[in-house]
């Protein structure tokens, strides 16, 4: 599942991606508005978290810039206002959940997930294709039913490849599907995975 994180605050929206990440998650990361409603509306996103209080574009005009598009992916919004208007607005404009910082991990990620479940976007504990398996919940692979043991990149690349089965996939386009940021991309490691 590919997770957008919207959250100007450097060092929350880096916990943000580490938390899910070790979830499952790919994960895409704006710092500001104006570059999430880029992200949000030009990659293939399964569920996104936005803060309210965004620089160039706020959360609230994001969202409402998502839905217009068309765009039905679940939405959560992450953020410190907790006054109960502020909630109904967030909600009102498109947002499928709300939640108040601080706030635990744990409780964002089962929140995600729930988000995920009810829209059938993370129906399954298990993808299977011919004669491989992946396990979401233990983010562990079997082929043949003889457990594989792959790094979390791998497992990522693997996972991807198999919820896009029976599509072409670009080098280029899974490089973007599976780095968060342009400074971190490197498709030469992809060929080395992919032969």
């Amino acid at each position: 599942m590919r997770a957008l994180i919207v959250e100007d605050d450097n060092n929350l929206r880096e916990q943000l991606a580490t938390e899910l990440r070790n979830a499952g998650f790919i994960v895409d990361l704006a710092p500001d508005g104006a570059e999430g409603l880029h992200i949000a509306l030009e990659y293939p996103i399964d569920i996104a978290v936005v803060d309210l209080g965004l620089p160039k574009l706020n959360g609230i005009e994001l969202v409402q810039e998502v839905r217009k598009k068309g765009k039905d992916y679940p939405i959560l919004i992450l953020t410190a206002r907790d006054r109960w208007q502020q909630k109904v607005e967030g909600l009102e404009v498109g947002a499928d959940d709300y939640l108040v910082k601080p706030y635990h991990f744990e409780e964002l990620i089962a929140r995600l997930k729930g988000l995920l479940r009810r829209t059938n976007r993370w129906t399954q504990s298990e993808l299977e294709c011919g004669a491989i398996t992946l396990n979401n919940s233990e983010q562990r692979v079997f082929l043949h039913g003889e457990e594989v043991t792959l790094t979390a990149f791998e497992y990522r690349v693997l996972e991807h490849l198999i919820l896009n089965a029976g599509k072409v996939i670009s080098k280029t386009q899974l490089t973007e599907s599976l780095y968060a940021e342009d400074s971190d991309r490197d498709s030469n490691v992809i060929e080395v995975f992919i032969r």
